[in-house]
């Protein structure tokens, strides 16, 4: 049930909704936390089947999440909140966007938008990984140590792994291969419907950033987002792989207080 959302709420001023992406946690914003509380009152959520939440008769489809943050949205009575998501999270804000229920959005690598041979590619790559990183469980902390390893296992979602924390590594990798949901999500996503737009007018400002470096969700997905969500500015990440926010996380930050309410120039 949406009532049972795990939430992390912390800062003041203007209220701050981050989601996070395919087998994260709250905990997945941590390198850009401090930015943004300075200046916003963050609420960070466990999806259902994610963290702290736990998993509901839908957690396991794009359609049952969606269903899910809505109604959390509603219950709270956050209607009209900013917004913030990377990778699965980007999607899902879009997807609020599309269905009115926030305010400004920035969406940061959002999945949804691959076509033909690339959703067997993010099917497959995913799988694969997913696959590994279950079998090497205990060792995922000695693993994490090694920067030669952090380059192997995070390939995918960051455009520098071994420059990343061991910290950080080892917690994203191990709440990956320990959330029961992300196989079948991941065969939902790979198999399901593209991200449909465009915003509802009630919907705040679209910020659609992407990283130059994404290997997961490559660049030429972007000119796709743009065709669905035609009102979104854009921003490129130069150096960034699909996680700006843990490649770049002052750019990323400074993006979602620029792009979200009260912090336009």
């Amino acid at each position: 049930m949406a009532a049972s959302i795990h939430t992390h709420t912390t800062g003041q001023g203007r209220q701050l909704l981050l989601v996070h992406g395919l087998g994260g946690s709250w905990q997945s914003w941590l390198p850009v936390l401090p930015a943004l509380t300075a200046r916003r009152e963050v609420i960070a959520i466990d999806l259902p089947g994610h963290g702290q939440s736990p998993a509901d008769g839908g957690s396991g489809t794009f359609r049952g999440l969606a269903g899910s943050l809505e109604e959390y949205i509603a219950r709270n009575r956050l209607g009209g909140i900013d917004v913030a998501g990377v990778s699965l999270g980007g999607r899902l804000v879009l997807e609020m966007a599309r269905r009115g229920c926030v305010g400004d959005v920035v969406a940061l690598d959002p999945g949804g938008f691959w076509q033909g041979w690339e959703r067997t590619y993010f099917r497959w790559t995913l799988g694969a990984s997913l696959r590994l990183l279950r079998l090497l469980k205990g060792q995922l902390d000695r693993l994490s140590a090694s920067p030669l390893a952090r380059s192997a296992l995070l390939a995918q979602l960051s455009a520098r792994p071994g420059a990343l924390s061991a910290d950080l590594v080892q917690r994203e990798l191990a709440s990956f291969a320990g959330t029961p949901t992300v196989g079948p999500l991941i065969r939902d996503l790979a198999n399901g419907p593209a991200q449909q737009g465009p915003a509802s007018p009630a919907a705040g400002k679209i910020t659609i950033g992407w990283g130059r470096k994404d290997r997961l969700c490559p660049p030429r997905q972007a000119s796709r987002a743009r065709a669905a969500f035609p009102a979104a500015e854009f921003h490129w990440f130069e150096q960034s792989g699909h996680y700006s926010i843990w490649d770049c996380p002052e750019q990323a930050a400074d993006l979602i207080l620029q792009s979200t309410g009260g912090d336009r120039g």
